[in-house]
């Protein structure tokens, strides 16, 4: 099997800062853009400096004021680890094996002198293996990476019994990602797919195989990967959670699919057979196909799926060509990158990837103090009474409905900066004598044995992260109803301990608000105060809800990010009404401060306007047309420039603010304005 970290679904992209102080606005001037009027597009007014500033970085497909952010906490992981390098350390310490790792990471000389030897074993095995039997005995002596299985499976939250992990099986396969690369017949996507299938050969040529050998292996590839696209669900579809869950015994995962021998799998990972005796399914279609798919692949077809999947584990720590050839598919063909990022770059992130938590610990003493948890601690609590306020304010919503609403918010289960307990690396080996690519693999093994260790037959943890403590994002997660604010984003472009609250709401205060509104979104809403998935609305309610989400949904679907491509408003629902009620949320909690505390014009901007203009200056960005493009696939968000000229157009607020009114290009009429938080 492909085991496989669960994470939210409901997660927000963003960035970070640091404390509270009235005086300043917070803003930069020279990010503004005012020669366009802020009625006409805000975006451009609010970040069209910006962006003539920073013109786009060649290793970048976009790059934005909180990328900028990112690029500096980088910059400061790395410094962690620099200085470990100059220090010594006891044998089989956490610092040791970062600095073992990090070492192995940076020494690309050594790379090119080991060339391909590090998995010319593991390929040989799989040439040596003649029949389909013997690949499949392969793959159960591999069984931990995975190689040719085409669906993935983690344990996980028991959507309907939260409080249990249980066996999730879920589709995959793809190496592009999602079915509308494989069935979608606009030039653009018919190009990616070209571009695909010559990457695959100049791979596994890379790899060793000869011009026939390497096309032989890409038609089967693509037409595996192509037939598994067409019993896929899209990712749209992916984003209904009763649609998903679909739970069933091993017997009826046996009778349902007996060409997959699941227990043999999960026994060669180590996981016992009582704890997948029962699981969910969460797209039995899929599973049906892959069933007749895997039953009828020739033992060819099998090789080729498996040695694709060992050149895609291993070609970002191999040699520099192998790189650069991946490079030069997934980076410049499919997002329109000119360049790779620098070698220090490349070996910080592959360590965070594999030791993030030993990294975050390091990073929050030195860079996380305790004032900003607190600062933090404050915050959340004035938007959990804000949220609550707008909730009582719907007249939509029946008080019944109300209340079970009141009573989720209230059992909202906050987490800032750092987790209580650390992951324990003890059991990881990292051994300078093997090559790095050796010990990649050892740190998946121990991420792996890990997972099933502390979630296999057990109640879910509430207590673990789902990112690192130096991630420069934010996520809602609704099985355990909590909302995690890492420390990574707790620094300015959100938070700027010289702003005033003008400032502050507009920007961290709406990530806080965002977050909150995720567990009343069209997916979070589905989930009670428990975690569990459960219906908790009335029924009049919950078509209220409906009605109005759908609204916002066409509303997004006929934005034009491209003359030939339109935004997807059904796939990045959740995330656009979570940018609306953090919007509406954070600017009552806004209010509620004015209301003890008057706030002063300053660089020209009222506290209303400046609010407004904190948030925006958050999404400024240059991206390129294939970023846009691949975003609009994959990317549950809408594009930054959407996230504030489609948004602030539904919120009467903003329209007072800066005297929007009919006749101007963002105007919507008021009973067009989307009526929920």
């Amino acid at each position: 099997m492909k085991m496989k970290q669960i994470f939210p679904a409901l997660l927000m992209m963003a960035s970070p800062a640091l404390g509270m102080a009235q005086g300043q606005s917070g803003l930069v001037m020279t990010d503004l853009d005012k020669s366009v009027r802020p009625a006409d597009d805000f975006y451009q007014f609010a970040t069209g400096g910006w962006q003539k500033r920073n013109p786009l970085p060649a290793a970048y497909s976009r790059f934005g004021s909180f990328d900028q952010l990112g690029e500096e906490n980088n910059k400061r992981i790395n410094s962690i680890l620099g200085e470990l390098l100059k220090k010594k350390f006891k044998p089989g310490s956490t610092e040791q094996k970062l600095s073992d790792f990090y070492k192995m990471a940076m020494d690309s000389t050594r790379r090119e002198k080991e060339g391909l030897a590090p998995v010319a074993g593991l390929l040989a095995e799989v040439e040596g293996a003649k029949t389909k039997a013997d690949l499949q005995q392969f793959q159960l002596k591999y069984a931990v990476d995975g190689y040719g299985v085409g669906f993935g499976s983690f344990f996980g939250a028991d959507e309907k019994n939260a409080t249990m992990n249980i066996l999730n099986i879920n589709q995959g396969g793809l190496t592009l990602g999602q079915k509308d690369y494989y069935v979608n017949n606009d030039p653009a996507t018919v190009a990616i797919r070209e571009a695909y299938r010559k990457h695959i050969v100049r791979m596994f040529r890379l790899y060793g195989f000869n011009e026939a050998q390497a096309e032989a292996r890409r038609d089967a590839i693509f037409r595996m990967e192509t037939a598994l696209a067409l019993v896929s669900k899209s990712v749209t579809e992916l984003r209904d959670p009763q649609a998903n869950y679909n739970k069933m015994t091993l017997k009826e995962f046996k009778d349902n699919y007996p060409h997959i021998n699941l227990e043999a799998m999960a026994s060669a990972e180590g996981i016992k057979s009582a704890y997948i005796q029962e699981m969910v399914v969460g797209q039995p279609g899929f599973m049906a196909g892959y069933d007749k798919l895997y039953a009828a692949a020739t033992a060819d077809d099998l090789r080729a799926l498996i040695e694709w999947d060992i050149i895609q584990n291993s070609a970002s720590y191999l040699t520099n060509e192998i790189r650069l050839a991946n490079f030069d598919f997934f980076g410049k063909t499919m997002t329109g990158r000119k360049e790779e990022y620098p070698l220090w770059k490349r070996a910080t992130n592959q360590v965070e990837a594999t030791m993030g938590e030993a990294l975050g610990k390091m990073y929050v003493a030195r860079f996380f103090p305790e004032t900003s948890k607190k600062m933090m601690e404050q915050l959340v609590r004035n938007l959990q009474i804000a949220l609550g306020q707008r909730i009582d304010a719907q007249t939509w919503m029946s008080d019944t409905t109300k209340a079970a609403a009141h009573n989720k918010l209230n059992k909202f289960y906050v987490k800032i900066g750092y987790p209580n307990k650390w992951i324990d690396y003890s059991n990881l080996t990292i051994d300078p004598t093997k090559s790095y690519y050796e010990n990649v693999l050892a740190c998946r093994k121990f991420a792996h044995d890990r997972h099933i260790m502390t979630r296999a037959g057990k109640p879910v943890d509430r207590d673990e992260w789902l990112m690192t403590p130096q991630t420069v994002n934010a996520y809602y997660n609704p099985t355990t109803n909590e909302i995690c604010f890492p420390a990574g984003i707790l620094q300015r472009p959100f938070f700027d301990p010289k702003a005033d609250e003008a400032y502050n709401y507009g920007a961290i205060g709406v990530v806080i608000g965002h977050e909150m509104t995720h567990g009343f979104d069209d997916q979070g809403r589905q989930y009670d105060a428990n975690g569990f998935m459960n219906d908790w609305w009335t029924a009049s309610d919950a078509k209220g809800f409906e009605e109005r989400a759908k609204l916002y949904a066409n509303f997004f679907s006929n934005i034009k990010v491209l003359p030939d491509l339109n935004a997807n408003g059904e796939f990045t629902l959740g995330e656009n009404l979570a940018d609306h009620g953090g919007l509406q949320v954070s600017f009552c909690a806004f209010k509620n401060v004015e209301a003890k505390k008057r706030l002063k014009t300053i660089d020209g901007f009222t506290p209303d306007q400046r609010f407004f203009l904190a948030y925006a200056a958050v999404w400024g960005q240059n991206i390129t047309e294939q970023e846009i493009r691949n975003r609009t696939k994959s990317d549950p968000h809408a594009l930054g420039k959407w996230r504030v000229n489609g948004a602030l157009p539904h919120i009467d607020a903003w329209y007072e603010a800066f005297g929007v009114k009919e006749g101007d290009k963002l105007f919507i009429p008021k009973s067009q304005r989307l009526q929920l938080w």
